[in-house]
């Protein structure tokens, strides 16, 4: 039986129909939003995955070059499997709210697929389906603890706009998509024109209440629908060997968990549970996946009963301290311009290219062809964290973090025309122990100087942690690798002395509040304008000429 719901968002219709399209899907949901049309799908394996320790779950966004009346361009002149940059970009964004939301252990392969069959140009694609996918999983009997909905604010002449159309984001000084539950914030992922940090956090709550009446018709469309939801597979504890573990191995975490180097404290991480599990092998043959999976959750409680209790970080550093940082300004003699910038066990080297127009990347997109002048790519090779693995090409999060990165350096470019190159920004990460996009931010901004590409200011990110106990919470600065690991967000801001120019947060509890987003906010500028005197300290401006070696 077909059933639909409507609200209004930004001041036009939302339609969520369900029933009639994709029924053999375990759930889908036919969004309709002006003239943009995407349907979206969720489904599961009946087939229990034995044996794994994460969330078996996958998110692909595609749009149909038919969705706007186009023909695919190439040889076989049909969309041929790989995804754009939009669609992996969208792909993660979807993802990244509704992952935190399923339940704990869930063993089932499942699968949402959003398909974009109709766009008008004002109506961005994306947000409907973020909020389409929440809807699917919504009216299946997939446990699922949403529903959650997105929406993208604009700011046009002081003024707060829900969803704006195009012609309003060209004339904005800010583009943010926000996805929230009813109660909090779980996700942003945004762009802005060096905008503070006051309205950032304005901007976000603003989203937040255009947010509650799709998620209110979302419990609406679940009601017609009458759907039972599956209860997840019980996850059964055995306390008694929690208990044996945590007496063998509780002295031993905490004093590993105080190492500050990040191979030795690896190393002897790993020293310690093989003890435990060799400890253990007799009474408990058989069980080593559910023994490592205790010393995993014993990690975790030290730490942040460490950091609650002791208020001290794995490496002795205080809650808002950055890590020493070190700089290397045209390191690479021939490159046009060049950057090494280290921050404690991060470190990467950005490299600069100048090219002509006939360089430029062209783009083939629902709304036509279109030209990039300027490119930011992130590499991260598995030597960087002392690991072996094959090379192949960019994955999804490599993709995201250039992306992040190159929105972040985009406000400071000199405008079309006033600089006549195209221009490349490599980032090879060297060294990683967490925050590498945001070193990416700095030494790539350092490199653009270096190349003497006249930007208008200096842009530095940092990456900030979150820890919630209860009511009482600690915000984290400079967040290393085991901290984004243990602890329950991962909120990456970057801008100038001006302002913020992009920003991404991802939370693994329920969501935040004003007055949690407030103070990371406050205390992520303390930690930029720390950082962006390091960088003055190695170059204060762009230099007067370029190389000798560019075009």
């Amino acid at each position: 039986m077909k059933h639909t719901v409507q609200v209004e968002v930004g001041g036009r219709s939302m339609s969520f129909e369900t029933g009639e399209v994709a029924r053999q899907a375990g759930g889908s949901v036919l969004m309709r939003y002006g003239d943009t049309v995407v349907i979206v799908a969720a489904t599961k394996e009946d087939r229990v995955r034995e044996g794994i320790d994460f969330l078996p779950l996958s998110v692909d966004y595609q749009e149909m070059s038919y969705a706007a009346g186009r023909i695919p361009g190439g040889f076989f002149r049909r969309e041929i499997g790989r995804p754009s940059e939009k669609e992996t970009l969208t792909s993660r964004f979807i993802d990244r709210p509704i992952r935190p939301l399923f339940p704990k252990k869930w063993p089932f392969e499942t699968q949402v697929i959003a398909t974009v069959m109709s766009v008008d140009m004002e109506n961005e694609p994306d947000v409907v389906a973020l909020t389409g996918a929440s809807a699917a999983l919504h009216v299946s009997s997939i446990p699922f603890g949403g529903p959650v909905a997105a929406v993208r604010v604009g700011r046009v002449n002081g003024e707060f706009i829900i969803n704006p159309s195009a012609s309003q984001l060209a004339q904005s000084d800010m583009n943010i998509v926000v996805a929230a539950t009813r109660e909090a914030v779980i996700m942003v992922e945004g762009g802005a024109e060096f905008v503070p940090e006051e309205d950032i956090a304005d901007a976000i709550m603003f989203a937040h209440q255009a947010i509650v009446p799709v998620v209110n018709a979302q419990d609406e469309l679940q009601k017609l629908v009458a759907n039972t939801k599956e209860t997840p597979p019980e996850v059964v504890s055995d306390q008694a060997l929690i208990d044996k573990i945590s007496d063998l191995a509780l002295a031993g975490m905490r004093e590993v968990m105080t190492i500050a180097e990040k191979l030795s404290r690896r190393d002897r991480k790993k020293e310690l549970k093989r003890w435990v599990k060799e400890q253990l092998a007799t009474d408990y043959e058989g069980r080593e996946k559910e023994i490592e999976g205790a010393l995993d959750e014993l990690e975790k409680k030290v730490v942040r009963t460490m950091m609650v209790e002791q208020r001290c970080r794995i490496d002795g550093r205080v809650f808002d301290q950055i890590r020493p940082i070190s700089i290397a300004v045209g390191k690479l003699p021939r490159t046009h311009g060049s950057a090494l910038f280290t921050r404690g066990e991060t470190q990467v080297i950005a490299v600069v290219t100048l090219g002509s127009s006939s360089d430029e990347q062209k783009i083939e997109a629902l709304a036509g062809e279109t030209f990039k002048s300027f490119m930011l790519h992130y590499n991260f090779p598995p030597f960087s964290v002392g690991e072996v693995r094959p090379l192949r090409g960019p994955g999804r999060r490599e993709i995201g973090h250039g992306a992040l990165a190159e929105r972040s350096l985009k406000p400071s470019l000199p405008k079309n025309g006033e600089f006549p190159y195209t221009i490349r920004v490599v980032s090879e990460v060297l060294e990683s122990n967490g925050s590498s996009s945001m070193a990416t931010v700095c030494g790539s901004s350092l490199a653009l100087m270096d190349a003497g590409v006249p930007v208008t200011d200096a842009v530095a990110g940092i990456a900030m942690g979150l820890i919630k106990e209860g009511n009482e919470f600690i915000i984290l600065s400079d967040i290393l690798g085991d901290e984004d690991h243990l602890g329950d967000m991962d909120f990456k801001v970057t801008g100038s002395e001006r302002g913020i120019t992009a920003f991404q947060m991802d939370v693994k509890i329920s969501g935040i509040n004003r007055e949690i987003l407030k103070k990371a906010l406050d205390q992520a500028k303390a930690g930029r304008l720390h950082i962006l005197e390091k960088m003055k300290e190695a170059i204060a401006k762009p230099r007067s000429e370029l190389s000798p070696y560019a075009p």
